[in-house]
């Protein structure tokens, strides 16, 4: 098959997912909200500037309620919470994408080796993989968090190495189902060998799992990352929207009743987390007719 052939028939094909997507108004909705927040996050040195970390020239006083000057107010050095909410979304976006993406690569790993080779070695494979599944994630994730040096590379190596076991079961059984078919039969007798199988015919057909998995992983890992950073363990350095929170508490501003400091960075949160939910479901309706996911 010529490449010509090859670029054309993926063209059409995601032409032809995109065209099943549309159709799904959730979907639709939560991938315009997420356009318009990486656009916003993007953009956050031309629309709130770059001195949202320099606390000795902060604008305005501590804890100003919101105004004309600060819309969402100023936390306890005199930072805009406006200006803190749009370079937030960088980094709990950041840390999002690259937690999801390091739990699924392993959990594709691990599904795959134990779907594809079987016998004692899967039988090892997944039971390392029901311990990591029975334990809890966030207690895992926040022993990893606390040895290692707090930093945002950490947060997302305490999330992807705590969150694949999901993925891991739900690749292996579909690595098992795509090996039952009769071309891996037929490849096998021509003489294709364990990396051949595994390269060109099993892995090409778990992606559209792996890809639903991966939109579906990304929410929960934000939600982490915002745990982590509310219990203390994120990047001290660096904005997020958890550490947003727990500068807050912090600050008193539960007792004290500055709503305006907590609402902003919760309903963020809240709001991207349900984006990519949203999203997540849509492509997975896309790619797996019977489920039925309402739209």
């Amino acid at each position: 098959m010529s490449g010509s052939l090859v670029w054309t028939r993926r063209r059409e094909s995601v032409a032809r997912f995109w065209r099943q997507y549309r159709m799904h108004r959730a979907g639709v909705a939560g991938l315009a909200g997420l356009a318009l927040l990486v656009a916003i996050a993007l953009a956050a040195p031309l629309l709130v500037g770059d001195g949202v970390q320099n606390v000795t020239d902060a604008p305005g006083s501590a804890l100003e309620s919101p105004s004309v000057a600060f819309p969402l107010g100023t936390d306890q050095f005199g930072r805009s919470l406006l200006g803190l909410l749009v370079w937030g979304a960088r980094i709990s976006l950041t840390v999002g994408l690259l937690a999801a993406a390091l739990s699924v690569a392993i959990g594709t790993l691990v599904g795959v080796v134990a779907g594809h080779y079987g016998g004692w070695l899967s039988t090892v494979v997944m039971r390392i993989t029901d311990w990591f599944l029975v334990m809890p994630t966030l207690v895992l994730a926040i022993v990893l968090a606390t040895v290692l040096s707090r930093s945002v590379w950490t947060v997302v190596l305490a999330i992807g190495v705590t969150s694949w076991p999901t993925t891991a079961r739900l690749v292996r059984a579909q690595t098992i189902a795509v090996e039952s078919r009769p071309y891996i039969e037929r490849a096998t007798a021509l003489g294709g060998g364990h990396g051949h199988i595994m390269a060109r015919h099993v892995i090409p057909n778990v992606m559209p799992l792996v890809l639903a998995q991966t939109t579906l992983g990304i929410s929960s890992a934000i939600l982490t990352e915002a745990t982590l950073a509310f219990l203390g363990l994120g990047d001290p350095a660096v904005v997020s929207w958890g550490g947003m929170l727990q500068d807050a508490r912090e600050a008193g501003a539960v007792s004290s009743g500055h709503w305006w400091y907590l609402a902003p960075p919760g309903i963020a949160i809240a709001l991207v987390a349900l984006a990519f939910t949203l999203c997540g479901r849509a492509v997975e309706s896309v790619l797996n007719p019977k489920l039925g996911v309402d739209r």
